[in-house]
């Protein structure tokens, strides 16, 4: 059974008490950190300097989703300031593999991500530059979207490029990941998992147990025949 992550996304979070919802996801794998610019995608969030106190004071690593233009100027600044994990967008790059080798050289894993219109065949055989790829499960730009199923066979042609080529790349999904949508994601291959709301809204600490029990009921290749879930 492949390992699997759940990753709590902080824009479902109250920022005005950032550091206790911080605390709260202490039982998580990593945070999910989304820096949008209002120009990449049409939300403004957040930028370097509260990013580094929530590197500062984070029980669990980073793992940064950067929706933003011109990722090969700013991406660079969120693997000097410590991310565990520094996610950008393929159609926000102007050279995805320089700039994964630039993460990596910098001592952060190296994340792509892609909107689900992006067609991911240019990217198959990329695979070994990067650590992680992100199929995005809604359009990104804002929290609490319903999971779009027919990204489905995008992930899973992730999931066989990775086994083709004998590779540990993590495949994570963000939006509308609930406990009723994680096994879909985990029956096609995605084995890190960005939760929003359904974290956060109710006792953290509980709804990241569930949404792990969800995901392991559904490992790739068993469980969930064609991507079903029982409600």
């Amino acid at each position: 059974m492949n390992e699997q992550r759940i990753n709590p996304s902080i824009l479902s979070a109250d920022f005005v008490n950032l550091e206790a919802e911080l605390q709260a996801i202490a039982t998580a794998d990593y945070v999910h950190v989304d820096v949008m610019d209002n120009h990449f995608v049409p939300n403004l969030t957040m930028g370097p300097p509260i990013v580094s106190r929530i590197q500062a004071v984070s029980p669990v690593p980073l793992d940064m989703h950067l929706m933003i233009s011109d990722a090969d100027r700013w991406a660079p600044g969120y693997a000097e300031m410590g991310a565990f994990s520094v996610t950008f967008h393929a159609e926000a790059a102007q050279d995805p593999v320089r700039l994964a080798r630039q993460l990596r050289d910098m001592g952060a894993r190296a994340g792509l991500a892609l909107k689900p219109g992006t067609d991911p065949e240019p990217y198959l055989e990329l695979l070994p530059e990067f650590d992680q790829v992100l199929v995005m499960t809604v359009e990104p730009g804002f929290g609490g979207q319903s999971f779009m199923p027919d990204m489905m066979p995008k992930l899973r042609r992730f999931a066989e490029a990775k086994a083709r080529l004998g590779l540990d790349v993590w495949l994570q999904v963000d939006g509308g990941i609930t406990v009723d949508t994680i096994g879909i994601a985990a029956e096609a291959g995605a084995d890190t998992f960005v939760a929003g709301s359904a974290v956060y809204g109710g006792v953290p600490e509980a709804r990241i147990a569930d949404l792990r029990v969800a995901a392991a009921a559904h490992v790739h290749g068993a469980g969930a025949a064609h991507g079903r879930v029982e409600a």
